[in-house]
């Protein structure tokens, strides 16, 4: 460029410089990875989960109370009095019906209605539920003998409700978010960065997350209305703020991405899955290519893609096997954690309001995984990925069941009832044993813990690894665990009476560890595997 004689000027030794450093700029290899910024509407879908949560969990938050203790007993807020271990049965067999038309949801959705519609009609039916469950904890219901009558109807409603929108409202948040198609931004300090479609929806599924926590956090004023007011009034809020979370979604609806219904995409599956059966469970077989070179006698209305895809929805469900035992241990927070703390000195406070914990927990720990654990580990290329993270939360459950055994054996050691507390025959129930509520606050914080690393890393990686037609049926499959984990959960409710509690959250805290390592020796591949295709995204790049 200067001739083989000639010395550069200053002048084009800096313009050398200059364009050297550009093309080093525009090496996407050196650019770090970040989320994309998300659209209003999903910020909008965010706040009415928000609210639908504030009526879900407000609703659940005073259950184990009204279902366990008589309405004349002495210490505690009550209504029909079934007992510890009944009202446990009681509300483990409320989330196995919640958990269980997810599937159906998926189906009306992906077949028919669409995510949003489908979200529609199911909030006509929770609000429903809502509406008999606060009729009929009126006093003058109960006198009449309507409390047992009206609990069972509205369950039936809610869990219809609830079903319809839970498998297909994380996905339609998911869904609000398209990549840009240039996919590298200028930052403002001349810094560029690569927006990473994976990264973002880990963000998704974390303000998910935290908008089902802050939604949650309902149950503390219900509580509060359950001691002070009366049961009725602890019902009639979420009501009246899912009343207010239909109005909103009616007059935005139109704002929102949605796609289409493919038609028989879950029947379609279905007829997959039998000619894999039939033929040794070989999914080559229920090939449109296959079935025409070997003569078969099936009339297939998919092709070859679709059977690829059923293939990955398959392998994203493997991961879900685990969950029933997961949520076995999980889901003692929302019942005999409750009951626990009901045995303890509480000073004033309502016994169900310690749960409040958690979703406290939930909003403090999001924000420090999300904005500084995680980046700072990235730093010393250390990338916590979905198995992992899974694997983790598993561990950390183990060690809050841990925690709660220690609990109970404390509550056993303590007069004046000891391993019988608020036993009729000592101080006619009147009396907690003394110890006090707070040693249960952190089993709340590692339950939390085990929900952000564990459940929240299990709706992404729903969505990321389905197929799109099959975002809603793979995420209804997720949530059905909950359902088998209820059905688990029913069958050690013996062990949930004194003096038996400490077994029980022994086992519990036990099965966890068996859980997490079972889990990370059987899908440790899948994370090298991901990886893998992070590295081939970025040199396609």
């Amino acid at each position: 460029q200067y001739g083989s004689c000639d010395t550069p000027s200053p002048t084009q030794l800096a313009e050398a410089d200059e364009d050297v450093n550009e093309s080093v700029d525009r090496n996407p290899s050196t650019f770090k990875r970040i989320p994309d910024s998300l659209p209003l509407s999903a910020w909008l879908i965010a706040l009415i989960e928000t609210c639908e949560r504030f009526a879900f969990f407000g609703l659940y938050g005073p259950l184990q109370n009204y279902i366990q203790n008589d309405e004349n007993d002495p210490l505690r807020p009550g209504a029909i009095g079934l007992g510890q271990a009944g009202a446990t049965r009681f509300n483990q067999l409320f989330f196995l019906w919640c958990y269980t038309p997810p599937i159906c949801g998926a189906l009306i959705a992906d077949q028919y209605l669409g995510r949003l519609r489908t979200i529609i009609a199911s909030s006509f039916f929770m609000m429903a539920g809502l509406i008999v469950r606060c009729l009929t904890s009126l006093p003058a219901s109960s006198e009449q003998g309507f409390s047992r009558t009206g609990l069972i109807v509205a369950f039936v409603l809610l869990g219809v409700g609830t079903g319809g929108i839970k498998t297909n409202v994380s996905s339609l948040l998911a869904e609000q978010y398209v990549p840009p198609e240039d996919n590298i931004r200028k930052l403002k300090n001349g810094e560029s960065r690569i927006l990473d479609y994976n990264l973002t929806m880990t963000r998704i599924f974390m303000m998910f997350f935290m908008c089902i926590n802050l939604g949650s956090l309902s149950s503390l004023v219900t509580t509060s209305l359950e001691r002070y007011v009366g049961f009725w009034a602890a019902f009639l809020l979420p009501t009246i703020v899912f009343g207010m979370a239909i109005m909103m979604l009616l007059s935005t609806r139109h704002k929102y991405k949605t796609k289409t219904p493919k038609g028989s995409v879950i029947f379609d599956t279905f007829q997959v899955l039998r000619l894999a059966l039939k033929n040794r469970g070989s999914l080559e077989t229920a090939k449109p290519s296959y079935q025409s070179g070997h003569g078969a006698p099936e009339k297939v209305t998919w092709d070859d893609a679709f059977v690829d895809e059923v293939q990955q929805a398959l392998r994203a469900c493997k991961v879900f096997l685990f969950y029933p035992f997961y949520w076995v241990a999980y889901s003692q927070m929302l019942t005999n954690f409750i009951s626990q703390a009901a045995t303890m000195e509480t000073h004033g406070l309502p016994n169900d309001t310690v749960a409040i914990i958690n979703p406290i927990s939930v909003l403090i720990l999001v924000p420090l995984l999300d904005r500084f654990l995680y980046p700072y580990l990235a730093r010393f290329n250390i990338i916590f990925r979905p198995m992992t993270r899974i694997a983790w939360g598993f561990v950390v459950c183990g060690l809050a069941m841990l925690w709660a055994a220690g609990v109970q054996y404390t509550i056993y050691s303590a007069p004046p009832c000891y391993r019988h507390p608020r036993a009729y025959d000592c101080l006619e129930g009147k009396v907690p044993n003394r110890v006090h509520l707070g040693i249960q606050i952190p089993a709340y914080i590692l339950i939390a813990l085990s929900e952000i690393l564990a459940a929240a890393t299990g709706l992404e990686y729903a969505y990321l690894q389905a197929p799109p037609s099959m975002k809603s049926l793979v995420s209804a499959v997720m949530f059905s665990t909950a359902a088998l984990g209820s059905v688990l959960a029913i069958a050690i409710t013996p062990l949930t009476v004194d003096p038996r509690l400490v077994l029980m959250y022994t086992i519990l805290s036990i099965a966890c560890f068996f859980l997490a390592a079972g889990f990370w020796y059987t899908f440790r591949t899948y994370d090298q595997d991901e990886r893998q295709t992070a590295s081939s995204d970025l040199q396609d790049t």
